[in-house]
């Protein structure tokens, strides 16, 4: 047995025959033409063919994996239609006298290049489109056609990486997973690829070997693990996990659509909780209503300096377009306590839980916020996005807030930047003190998000990292329930809604206590959504 890890883009278990995908080779030549306007012609026959075929997987796509995932070929379109493009072809087939795949080549390495160079990530994801619209249409000049050979049964298709015009050609009935040796958790393909449920591993190198065609194997998407000939204990554990998600899936087909609406007709939202774009299909996939938190943090946590403004805007703006219309509450950077970056220079702090953090950090470093604002502002013109503030004590704090982001306006609106003027603005309820004057704090802003966690934890004053206070830690407590009670009567006094974001949304023994309460929303892990939905509906 052969165990290769990688990064899983899509949770879920394949068994089946691994099938590599085969592409078929061409060589670019520099040959010189004596007519160069019929080479011009030749390559316009190739492009307009190669915007006929983008139309017809666009159209594929938007069955397939819906309207945000389907642009990335309305943008191939554009892309073959762009001004610069065509004249930088034009200019090589004229001035240099050569045939019409050597200029398309040429331009799409000196564009890929360009687009690679420039610092706004969004356009450096451009570098991969140019390169995959130009091999389309140098496949039509060279009569070549890549893809897979015929699979005769289900296969695992493995592959150095795939496009998402490759991806998306894929027959969905013959596809039981993928693993490729590159790719990115961002890239079109991955997006794709969590869309379509389809597991998937990529990252997995040099030892995905081509010499594995044909064999056995298994794909455990939830570990990113990729298994060739796998040996009878390793093949029985991963049937078993197979199965326990199928039975996941089968519950998920009988609620998939339906309301979550108990017996007695009182409705709630079921949104979910994620802490990366990597998540987005478990989401899809389970069927959540929204988002409910998600945690901007991992932007901040998996970087070695500030995200700038480009490297968020273009994860907001994704996270936006790929959950189509519905709603996607983003939290502000929550650093500190638990959750340390060293480029933040922090210092050494004797209760870090009580200490500089969250929206602290934001209101004393103000340029790190406002970044992390026109961001979103900017993204938010794509998609449903509200924006939620941590660790709120104060109303003084959140007139503060609304003073930067007044700040923040202005400047884009000056510099002629796109955005998105109104935008829901929320907190997260976390601290007593939150609570204790939530009926003013209801009448600055349009939502609550109660963050169950920390409430317990400052609540009961007993740190929840701490394993010793364990049978201390309560989160059935009455005084925290009370708490939820007190927020959710004063939220609805002056016209907000509220929710649950912290792990006690879950709590499925205090679901029927959450909607006496009156609760508008509950987030959860993606796990937890259908059973979560199921708990609902049998309420009375």
């Amino acid at each position: 047995m052969v165990k290769i890890s990688g990064k899983s883009v899509f949770g879920g278990v394949s068994i089946g025959k691994l099938l590599f995908y085969q592409r078929k080779e061409k060589v670019i030549k520099r040959i010189h033409v004596d007519n160069v306007d019929d080479e011009w012609n030749r390559f316009q026959s190739a492009k307009n063919t190669a915007v006929s075929q983008l139309k017809g997987l666009y159209e594929k796509a938007l069955n397939d994996v819906g309207e945000a995932n389907a642009m990335i070929f309305e943008i191939h379109q554009m892309m073959l239609e762009d001004l610069d493009y065509l004249e930088s072809i034009e200019n090589i087939i004229r001035t240099q006298e050569v045939n019409a795949e050597y200029a398309v080549a040429t331009t799409a390495d000196n564009f890929a290049k360009m687009f690679a160079a420039m610092d706004d990530a969004y356009m450096q994801g451009r570098a991969a489109d140019v390169k995959d619209v130009s091999e389309r249409v140098l496949d039509i000049l060279c009569g070549v056609s890549g893809g897979m050979k015929e699979m005769d049964e289900p296969c695992i298709i493995a592959a150095d990486d795939l496009a998402p015009s490759e991806t998306v050609q894929l027959d969905k009935s013959k596809v039981l997973g993928f693993a490729t040796m590159y790719g990115s958790s961002n890239s079109h393909t991955a997006i794709l690829a969590r869309t379509m449920n389809i597991p998937a591993v990529i990252g997995l190198g040099e030892a995905l070997r081509q010499e594995y065609d044909g064999k056995d194997a298994v794909i455990d998407g939830f570990t990113g693990t990729l298994y060739i000939e796998p040996d009878e204990e390793t093949l029985k554990e991963m049937q078993e996990k197979r199965a326990k998600d199928l039975e996941q899936k089968a519950l998920l087909e009988t609620l998939k659509g339906k309301e979550n609406v108990t017996k007695s007709g009182q409705k709630i939202n079921v949104y979910a909780n994620i802490g990366n774009v990597s998540d987005l299909g478990a989401v899809l996939k389970n069927d959540a209503g929204g988002i409910g938190l998600f945690r901007s943090e991992f932007l901040y946590l998996e970087n070695t300096d500030f995200p700038t403004e480009e490297q968020q805007f273009s994860v907001y703006r994704q996270v936006a377009e790929s959950m189509a219309g519905k709603k996607v509450i983003i939290r502000t950077l929550d650093i500190g306590a638990d959750k340390q970056v060293d480029y933040f220079g922090l210092d050494k702090e004797e209760n870090p839980a009580l200490g500089y953090r969250a929206i602290r950090i934001c209101l004393t470093r103000p340029e790190i916020f406002k970044t992390q604002l026109r961001a979103l502002y900017r993204a938010a013109m794509f998609g449903n996005i509200s924006i939620m503030f941590p660790m709120i004590i104060s109303v003084k704090e959140v007139l503060k807030i609304k003073e930067i982001i007044a700040e923040v306006k202005a400047e884009l609106k000056e510099e002629g930047i796109p955005y998105k003027e109104d935008v829901e603005l929320g907190i997260m309820i976390e601290t007593p003190a939150a609570v204790m004057v939530s009926r003013e704090l209801a009448k600055e802003v349009d939502f609550f998000s109660v963050g169950t966690n920390d409430l317990t934890q400052y609540t009961l004053a007993i740190d929840r990292q701490n394993s010793k206070l364990d049978e201390f830690y309560d989160p059935h407590h009455p005084a925290v329930l009370s708490m939820i009670k007190m927020a959710a009567e004063n939220a609805h006094a002056e016209g907000a809604w509220i929710g649950i974001c912290g792990e006690l949304g879950a709590d499925l023994e205090l679901t029927e206590e959450f909607l006496k309460m009156g609760l508008d929303e509950l987030s959860v892990s993606p796990s937890m959504v259908l059973p979560l939905r199921k708990r609902i509906r049998e309420c009375e």
